[in-house]
């Protein structure tokens, strides 16, 4: 009788133990700061987080940086490991959405993460960066759209 008692305390143990482990795991995330140098203080910088499946569509998390001393700069807080990209851009009339010319040209400046400036949208493979078990912190450059 006591060997069948032990027996199931340390079967009962152990999963209790395994299902710390698997939580901790889950849990464990990291954050990602992004700073973008802002030529005007002129509205704000709307940032968006993108995995694989949301990229250029809706973002993970979207997050708005105020623009001082000439920079913006947020956090996204509690990223789980994985590859993701950033979008930005300036929205200098606050209407929280990027604003384009009737050919589709962006009217407003942008950039995303890896600093990738390209004719046309932005490819997944050219912006992505992989979080891991340490913060990130990133500085993106944007691009102006041509004058009109």
């Amino acid at each position: 009788m006591k060997t069948i008692i032990v027996t199931l305390s340390l079967a009962f143990t152990s999963l209790f133990l395994n299902a710390q482990t698997e939580v901790e795991t889950i849990l464990e995330t990291e954050s990602v700061t992004v700073t973008v140098p802002v030529q005007s203080e002129e509205g704000n910088v709307v940032f968006g987080l993108y995995d694989e499946t949301s990229f250029m569509k809706q973002p993970l998390v979207g997050l708005e940086g105020e623009i001082k001393d000439g920079k913006a700069t947020v956090t996204f807080e509690d990223v789980k490991p994985g590859a993701y990209a950033i979008l930005l851009f300036h929205d200098k009339n606050e209407n929280k959405q990027m604003d384009f010319e009737p050919n589709g040209m962006p009217t407003e400046p942008y950039g995303v993460s890896n600093n990738v400036m390209s004719m046309g949208p932005p490819l997944w493979s050219d912006t992505k960066f992989e979080v891991t078990n340490e913060p990130i912190e990133l500085c993106l450059l944007y691009t102006s759209p041509s004058p009109r």
